[in-house]
């Protein structure tokens, strides 16, 4: 029997290597156990350190995706490997059925840290989870509970186009895109989809029934899209108008990934969310996630109304503290907008070089896409067999997500990748 317990990354290659003649031939070996969800590359990723991954034959990646906006800090970030040392050895699950110290303390700093880096200004509770799309599911739930308490008939939704707020049901219902709703339908009735940017268009669907809107700042999986602050602020008036909240989903373009702790700080609080959610980089790469809500709703909310057994344990809280003191520092904050400057300017010079193939460059921080002409995967498929790992988004754009801790060296070389990726596919 194959066994991969206490074995280091590069004795784990040689051990496989002995048994399998390939990569290919380990995967074809294993994936028959796997259920079918995504489509994966050849590629089996055992390491990683900073903004480098290694795969099976130690082959050196930078990495561009961050797992998909998650390791933030980076990989194998020192701190967080002894906190998740010495908090499993003390007390990694509790239940919800008791207090525990760094759950209390996760959602205090939460709260407080939002407030001081200009945030949610009537934050006030947390709900702890360990996802992105259940953070979400405790968004719609309780708007709805919101809604109820003012009338029955308040429980209808809006969302936008090209938007991605999960694959648990609830959360599926507020994503608009066929192929991913498709093969669950029928779905939770009762949700309109507007489109983003378009105050006129939420006016053509908001009504007394509507409990909840949700809007994510800046689009990811749709495609690297920020909403604008104007519309934003018309947005939060018309709920206000018509008693709904604003869900604002800040899972991929929050905590410090815009170059401020969330991607709203920077509007006036007029445009601020009735309820904010996140996950993602609050972990680092373990798995938690959470629900920020006002007082106004927590005062519908009774014991039992919604709970998790995962959510808030020691060991996730105890990581999301450590991760949130990180992120909300003005020094950190102010080195992401640097990079993110460099960032665009080299891709900007690419958008430059390669006019005839490139449309725009957009996003903020360290979310910026890069829209092409045409499906650019055969470019990330070839950045990636030159040893730099990217990811798509919607209307064929490239994203770039990487660590918000890289450096500048790095994001250099990743670009030169990106740039040789350019020639050599369209050469062809």
């Amino acid at each position: 029997m194959f066994k991969f317990t206490n074995i280091s990354p590069k004795t784990l290659g040689k051990t496989i290597s002995k048994r399998f003649v390939s990569t290919s031939e380990f995967i074809k070996a294993h994936t028959p156990y796997q259920v079918t969800t995504y489509s994966r590359p050849e590629l089996v990723l055992t390491s990683a350190k900073g903004s480098h991954l290694y795969d099976l034959d130690q082959k050196k990646y930078i990495d561009f995706t961050s797992g998909i906006a998650v390791v933030s800090l980076g990989h194998s970030d020192p701190e967080i490997s002894k906190i998740l040392y010495e908090q499993s050895s003390t007390l990694m699950h509790s239940s919800n059925l008791y207090h525990n110290p760094w759950t209390l303390e996760l959602g205090k700093q939460l709260v407080d840290k939002t407030k001081k880096f200009n945030g949610m200004h009537d934050a006030a509770r947390v709900f702890l989870c360990n996802s992105g799309t259940e953070a979400n599911e405790a968004a719609l739930k309780f708007a709805r509970k919101h809604g109820k308490s003012i009338s029955d008939s308040k429980t209808e939704f809006i969302t936008f186009k090209t938007s991605f707020h999960g694959r648990t049901m609830g959360a599926l219902s507020v994503t608009p895109n066929p192929k991913y709703q498709a093969p669950y339908a029928p779905l939770i009735p009762g949700v309109s989809v507007a489109t983003p940017n378009d105050i006129e268009s939420v006016k053509k669907l908001i009504t007394k029934n509507t409990c909840g809107v949700i809007i994510e700042p800046i689009q990811g999986e749709g495609g690297v899209h920020p909403m604008n602050p104007e519309f934003l602020v018309e947005l939060k008036s018309l709920c206000k108008e018509h008693d709904a909240l604003l869900i604002y989903d800040e899972i991929q373009c929050g905590l410090g990934r815009t170059g401020s702790l969330w991607a709203h700080s920077k509007l006036p609080k007029e445009a601020h969310p009735d309820v904010l959610t996140m996950a993602k980089a609050l972990g680092n790469g373990f798995p938690i996630g959470a629900t920020m809500i006002t007082e106004e709703v927590e005062k519908v909310l009774k014991v039992g109304d919604h709970g998790t057994t995962f959510g808030g344990n020691p060991l996730g809280s105890r990581i999301g503290c450590h991760v949130l003191n990180r992120i909300a520092d003005n020094v950190f904050l102010s080195n992401v907008n640097e990079k993110s400057t460099l960032l665009k300017s080299l891709l900007c010079g690419l958008k430059e070089k390669y006019s005839g193939h490139i449309v725009d460059v957009r996003g903020q921080g360290l979310i910026l896409g890069l829209e092409c002409k045409e499906d650019p995967s055969p470019i990330v498929e070839k950045a990636r067999e030159l040893g730099l790992l990217i990811i798509t988004a919607g209307g064929n754009v490239i994203r770039f997500v990487p660590p918000l801790t890289i450096e500048n060296e790095t994001l250099e070389e990743g670009v030169r990748i990106l740039d040789e990726a350019f020639a050599a596919t369209l050469k062809k």
